[in-house]
């Protein structure tokens, strides 16, 4: 089973952002947009795993505990060599410490924390194909004025399950960790 763990979005959030894609949709028809349903802050990608790792997974994982805190998305943006149109996500102490916690615990589990900075993010869309930095850049500079996302409490994080098909992915909750 192919494993993440996220901080799934309010509904408000993503009211928000299916509007916004919506409009967007019609600006670059060659992108292959994400649906609302698989919408979520990454917090540690790892990948497959076996069903004695997801055992360990949900033991350290339910041992962890936050307060709730404030998200705020940020800024629409790309990156330009993975081909991906995405909404960033406001770096806050509360939420990189929910993400050390997170790499911490699956660590006791045998997972290695990815060498990359955390850049929290919500995936919108993707481009494939040789040139695939096109439809993001005229998007990019389609968008007149930059979104003002509402603010939400992270109260809980979620263990996802990956199925991948040709239709793209399908993300199931494995498990629910509260605050």
């Amino acid at each position: 089973m192919r494993l993440f763990i996220g901080i799934p979005l309010s509904d408000t959030v993503v009211a928000e952002l299916a509007l916004l894609t919506a409009r967007l949709q019609s600006k670059a028809g060659s992108l292959r947009w994400t649906v609302p349903e698989s919408w979520h802050i990454t917090l540690q990608f790892l990948g497959n795993t076996s069903a004695e790792k997801l055992d360990c997974l949900v033991a350290r994982l339910g041992e962890l505990r936050f307060p709730p805190f404030p998200v705020r998305l940020d800024e629409l943006g790309i990156f330009e060599r993975s081909g991906v149109f995405f909404a960033s996500v406001a770096v806050t102490p509360e939420l990189v410490s929910l993400q050390q916690r997170v790499t911490a615990a699956t660590s006791l589990c045998g997972f290695v924390p990815e060498n990359r900075a955390f850049r929290p993010h919500i995936t919108l869309a993707r481009a494939k194909g040789p040139d695939h930095a096109r439809p993001l850049h005229a998007l990019e500079a389609g968008i007149q004025r930059r979104p003002a996302f509402p603010r939400f409490l992270a109260t809980e994080f979620l263990l996802y399950e990956s199925h991948l098909s040709l239709a793209g992915s399908r993300y199931e909750i494995r498990a629910r960790f509260p605050g």
